[in-house]
């Protein structure tokens, strides 16, 4: 059977950056008003962009995190543009900060059903214990991420770097998948 199209969705990317500086974060409070500080429960600053739609947490040290932009240029938006306000209140000197992609999380379609007890045989770098968790977890060497493979034929990748990565994975887990008969597109009645 030929193989079908997955469906692919970007759900999380984290991108951090080390501004090599340090950062009085109760400047930058007051810099962002619609930020969150509070040192006893948290030692970031957490502060929520809505355009583009994610969360950067800043640490005195200089280091922020991005969380929550479905694209890897988002994420990097997110960070330049909380860096230029930053500089532009003179709270850091930064102007081009080096932005790395840490991790990308993706959920996918194949939209066919997937045998995980022969898959768990088959696939090799996998843990499967249905008593105490739904899906087969498999490591990929190349790219290296990991997948959530759920018998309903969806999925979960994590652990790439980069968007590419995703796709990559995933049309080599399908082509597997299909060429060992591991996933069936209809249900036998």
């Amino acid at each position: 059977m030929p193989q079908t199209k997955a469906q692919i969705k970007i759900e999380n990317i984290v991108a951090t950056t080390d501004l090599k500086e340090k950062i009085d974060l109760k400047r930058v409070k007051k810099a962002l008003r619609a930020s969150e500080y509070n040192p006893e429960r948290f030692p970031g600053l957490i502060y929520r962009l809505r355009n583009p739609e994610a969360a950067t947490l800043i640490f005195s040290t200089g280091k922020m995190v991005c969380t929550g932009a479905n694209s890897e240029a988002r994420a990097k938006r997110a960070i330049r543009k909380v860096v230029t306000t930053l500089r532009e209140g003179g709270i850091v000197s930064c102007k081009n900060p080096n932005i790395g992609i840490r991790n990308i999380v993706a959920s996918v379609n194949l939209f066919g059903w997937i045998d995980l007890e022969r898959a768990a045989f088959t696939l090799g770098r996998v843990m499967y214990e249905p008593e105490q968790f739904p899906a087969l977890i498999y490591r990929m060497e190349n790219p290296r991420v990991v997948m959530l493979i759920f018998s309903s034929g969806k999925l979960v990748c994590s652990g790439a770097t980069a968007e590419e990565q995703i796709y990559i994975s995933v049309t080599r887990l399908h082509s597997i998948l299909e060429e060992e008969g591991l996933i069936l597109y209809s249900r036998l009645p």
